[in-house]
């Protein structure tokens, strides 16, 4: 049997998957003691893992990970306070499915973006959107936004991202307009996304960074209660990986 315009036709209908295994399948003469079920069930099979793949790979890159981490490269050796069953616990992603959020605090350099960019490989894994932003980057490109007339469309997408982390949380207070930003972003995803949050500064102070004791309460009350709380500690890892004493680097 001539499998040339059959290919053809698979190619044109982008069945790539299914056409490569074809390719294989007629490669190899034991095939034919397969019978016809059998071979199409590994056809569906191929073309069925060959478009999980291209998605896989289509939300990695819509997630912008800033690091290439997963949870299975974690280092639990540290003595940073991680919590290896809440971890493996998170990696299930039932959590994403149940709508919840996780916030990691923790000092400088204690993996804390590491942590936060595994999970949201893990959610892309298990066919989760997600994407990753800075606290800057974000309140920047909300600002632009309204410059622009595409204030809209950016919330729209940020609330239909499965999950939205958020690094370097808190890292200074936030002004008027970020304050009010964060609580729409916040307000259309509550109960139906779920949010990372990742910084230094312990929840508890949090009201203060935020700076409206009105906007803080909604605020926190949308994100916390129903979090997943990670907190690191210990000293920077990247220090210790480099081989610096104390004095070594900026601390005198």
């Amino acid at each position: 049997m001539l499998i040339g315009p059959t290919l053809d036709k698979l190619h044109a209908l982008k069945l790539l998957g299914f056409a490569a295994a074809l390719e294989t399948q007629a490669q190899h003469p034991t095939v034919a003691e397969l019978t016809f079920e059998e071979r199409l069930g590994f056809l569906v099979e191929a073309e069925w893992t060959a478009r999980e793949a291209r998605r896989q790979t289509r939300r990695l890159q819509l997630a912008r990970l800033k690091v290439a981490a997963c949870v299975e490269d974690l280092d639990y050796s540290a003595a940073r306070g991680l919590d290896k069953a809440l971890v493996r616990s998170l990696a299930t992603c039932q959590w994403l499915g149940a709508h919840q959020n996780v916030i990691v605090t923790g000092p400088t350099g204690t993996g804390k973006t590491f942590l936060a960019c595994a999970l949201g490989m893990q959610a892309c894994r298990h066919g989760y959107t997600a994407r990753y932003y800075r606290a800057p980057r974000l309140f920047e490109a909300l600002a632009l936004s309204r410059g622009d007339g595409s204030h809209a469309k950016l919330l729209a997408q940020l609330a239909r991202t499965d999950l939205l982390i958020v690094d370097d949380w808190m890292l200074v207070g936030l002004t008027e307009s970020e304050r009010r930003d964060f609580l729409e972003v916040i307000d259309d995803r509550c109960q139906t996304k779920s949010t990372l949050l990742a910084g230094q500064l312990p929840v508890s102070h949090w009201h203060d960074g935020i700076g409206d004791p009105t906007l803080a309460d909604a605020i926190c009350d949308r994100l916390v209660h129903n979090a997943h709380k990670l907190t690191l500690k210990g000293p920077s890892l990247r220090k210790t990986r480099a081989g610096l004493t104390a004095t070594e680097g900026c601390e005198k």
